[in-house]
């Protein structure tokens, strides 16, 4: 009977317990993350670095011999290397005393001050290098604080003390007070600083500078930043390895719908007479003021005014006596695109964008702000204005969905007359083109690929796009020698039952078509993007590929709502953020049609910020769907965000559809495995979402798994790989695989 017992309860365990993960797939996994594989990848793409007074650029790539500087002669048509980079490291290794590697040169950026010399910072040292002579010189890096302030007549220089504004006459030496009433909270001459942590209880806040002088040196606009009623965030630091007590940190951050924010009041003085107009009318809360800018001539500024919740836009033009012009002025039911596209020409004239048509494109007007004519049309997305020829009157532009048979996102180079004529496409091929125009607009440097396609970097002609020079393409061979598979593109009908929604999956270097694999939805459904990647560089130095070497296959999806593809359908997420999953929902299904190497069973989620925020709502919107979700630096409740986000993409003010989309309210609904991350010093999403959604799950009684990050802030889990890197994918490894992951352990690149 013993040996009975004894043998049933071995069978049990063997049963219920996990088979351990091997090493060798986090291996795998590891080889992909960014620091590994950008060693790894040669030639990934071109960033040229224009040369002032010259068509000429300079570039760094990855090479077979390490990290080398390129020089690219337009003219010449040749790409070489810039110089002898093992002279340069002997000569710098003899100088510092360290032993410098010709392969990995200790430094990322140059001045080119003339033809074949070089200057360039490192060891608190400015190093210049003459080329053809093979001369290094170097001198005590300069920490002097940069003069600022000073008039472009060089007669004045503009400086604050005690929360004022004052002047210095750099020629007399006289200092006039040009402001009375700042004091602490009500701060002259200053700025907003989105990053200022204010540390302890009676902290003070960083202090900052900001002045715009008029052209003709008359005038100063600066901003009042009024404190006196805003509310803080706070952030509790536990990290400090010689405390034994917490530091406090606040910052000033207003959450949707408040009232109590730091307020930006546009302020002109004029300087020979003193005066100070207070432009309290364009009095604005802080993610929201008005970026005035002097036009030629001092005799007037210019700004964009959105109201609050974004429905409607102005250009403002105003004058020196606080007077007001509406220039322009764009509206919409759900909300103005913040990121506008905007050009003005020397005589005030100008081009911005507007999505009234339906498609985002470009309008021109006059500069009493009369519609000279609409530059582009059509069901396409106008993303960039890459260019203006003023005296050509030529616009150049990047724009994606005009080109049939393609995929919409696909963006490309396009020039057009300021008649609205001669429209040529400069970048044909079917892929993605990034593009960098010359100073002189006579070429561009085009990198073009796909997920499936590495890069292609060509010199072109900006006159019609004929490839002059081939400078490099990217060389994955030591990727194939992995077994290296590229991300599979496909399609799917959205929840609407008609728009056709554009997604990837990315499969491990192993993978067996006649297997069954668990399924990992990465997720960022934000719609102020699309997320899903549209460039080889943006796919292979990802997450995704990683988690696929893990034995998952990682899909992304681009669903209704999120940009790129026009208002209609960017629409679909206004006042709807929590429905940006749905879509992911049936296009895993319609996929797992497709294939036969999906498990539908196993599908599991995770994102990060407003993919946490997606991550953690799938699971309790589809718990039927998701079983296991990893939801880190989440926005829980749109309520407590920055406000300029949900204002502008739930709306403003806030209403019911923000608490019913809240992951705190809907904490009782979850069935799955879940775990939730925050970095204790998230300036950027609070880590007090997190906080409460975890106690909303207390209260509910659900079981889930909660990761603080002590030290950190916004950023970790990134593709780059740390510590939460390993977290995440041993979450899926036990619950969504089943299988045992090996603790405290980690590959290079994840401590």
């Amino acid at each position: 009977m013993k040996v009975l017992f004894t043998l049933i309860f071995t069978v049990i365990s063997t049963v219920l317990s996990f088979a351990q993960f091997p090493e060798e797939r986090y291996e795998k996994a590891s080889y992909y993350l960014i620091n590994n594989l950008e060693k790894e990848i040669y030639h990934l793409e071109v960033k040229p670095n224009w040369i002032k007074g010259s068509s000429d650029f300079w570039h760094i790539s990855q090479t077979e011999n390490g990290k080398r500087f390129f020089l690219t002669d337009t003219k010449g048509r040749k790409t070489l290397e810039f110089f002898d980079h093992q002279k340069l490291a002997a000569l710098l290794s003899t100088q510092s005393g360290e032993e410098v590697s010709p392969s990995n040169l200790p430094f990322e950026k140059l001045q080119v001050k003339e033809k074949n010399v070089i200057e360039f910072e490192w060891r608190n040292r400015d190093w210049t290098y003459r080329i053809n002579e093979g001369k290094l010189d170097f001198s005590p890096k300069d920490h002097k604080k940069p003069v600022t302030g000073i008039s472009p007549d060089g007669q004045w220089r503009a400086f604050s003390k005690e929360y004022n504004l004052f002047v210095e006459n750099l020629n007399t030496g006289e200092t006039i007070q040009l402001s009375h009433a700042g004091k602490k909270g009500l701060e002259y001459a200053s700025s907003y600083g989105w990053s200022d942590l204010i540390k302890g209880e009676d902290g003070v806040r960083p202090e900052h500078f900001n002045v715009s002088w008029s052209p003709d040196s008359k005038k100063i606009l600066t901003n009042v930043i009024d404190l006196r009623v805003a509310e803080k965030m706070y952030l509790l630091d536990f990290s400090q390895e010689d405390k034994f007590r917490p530091d406090l940190y606040s910052y000033y951050r207003a959450s949707p719908g408040d009232t109590t924010t730091v307020q930006v009041i546009p302020v002109l003085f004029d300087v020979e007479n003193q005066k100070e107009l207070l432009l309290t009318s364009l009095k604005r809360p802080h993610f929201m003021s008005t970026n005035l800018r002097w036009q030629k001539g001092s005799k007037a500024l210019r700004g964009l005014y959105f109201e609050r919740g974004f429905k409607k836009v102005h250009i403002l033009e105003v004058g020196l006596d606080g007077s007001f012009r509406d220039l322009f002025s764009d509206a919409e039911d759900t909300f103005v695109n913040r990121d506008l596209l905007f050009h003005q020409f020397q005589n005030g004239n100008f081009i911005i964008s507007s999505e009234k048509s339906g498609w985002n494109h470009l309008y021109y007007y006059d500069d009493n702000g009369r519609l000279i004519m609409q530059l582009t049309n059509g069901d396409f997305v106008v993303n960039k204005i890459a260019g203006v020829q003023e005296e050509q009157q030529l616009l150049f532009f990047e724009a994606s969905g005009k080109e049939a048979n393609r995929n919409p996102y696909f963006n490309h180079l396009y020039k057009i007359k300021l008649d609205g004529t001669g429209l040529t496409l400069l970048t044909p091929e079917n892929a993605y083109h990034e593009v960098s125009l010359s100073p002189d607009y006579s070429t561009f440097v085009d990198n073009y690929s796909r997920p499936d396609l590495p890069g292609h970097s060509v010199l072109r002609s900006a006159k019609d796009g004929k490839i002059l020079h081939e400078i490099s393409k990217a060389d994955i061979s030591n990727l194939n020698k992995r077994n290296y598979k590229f991300p599979d593109a496909f399609s799917a009908t959205a929840k609407d039952g008609k728009t056709e929604i554009h997604g990837l999956y990315f499969v491990p270097s192993d993978f067996d078509v006649n297997r069954k694999y668990p399924v990992i939805d990465y997720t960022y459904t934000g719609p102020h993007t699309a997320s899903t990647p549209k460039t080889f560089k943006s796919a292979i130095l990802n997450h995704p590929q990683q988690m696929a070497e893990l034995g998952f296959i990682v899909v992304m999806v681009d669903g209704l709502g999120t940009a790129g593809r026009g208002k209609a359908f960017q629409n679909h997420s206004y006042r709807n953020l929590g429905d940006g999953t749905t879509d992911h929902v049936l296009a895993i299904k319609q996929l797992a049609e497709k294939v036969n190497f999906i498990d539908i069973d196993k599908i599991g989620i995770y994102g990060h910020s407003a993919g946490g925020y997606d991550a953690a709502r799938a699971m309790l919107l589809h718990p039927e769907f998701y079983k296991v979700g990893v939801s880190s630096a989440g926005d829980h409740d749109h309520r407590m965000e920055k406000a300029w986000w949900p204002e502008m993409f739930m709306g403003y003010p806030v209403e019911d559809y923000y608490h019913e989309q809240s992951n705190i309210t809907n904490a009782d609904k979850l069935q799955g495995r879940l775990l939730i991350a925050h970095g204790a010093m998230d300036e950027n999403v609070n880590p007090s979402a997190s906080y409460k959604f975890a106690e909303a799950l207390i209260d509910a009684g659900k079981d889930f798994d909660f990761f603080i990050w002590p030290s950190r802030n916004h950023s970790f889990g990134r593709a780059t790989g740390d510590y939460f890197t390993k977290k995440r994918w041993d979450y899926f490894i036990e619950h969504l695989m089943g299988e045992e992951p090996i603790r405290n352990w980690h590959p290079e690149g994840l401590k």
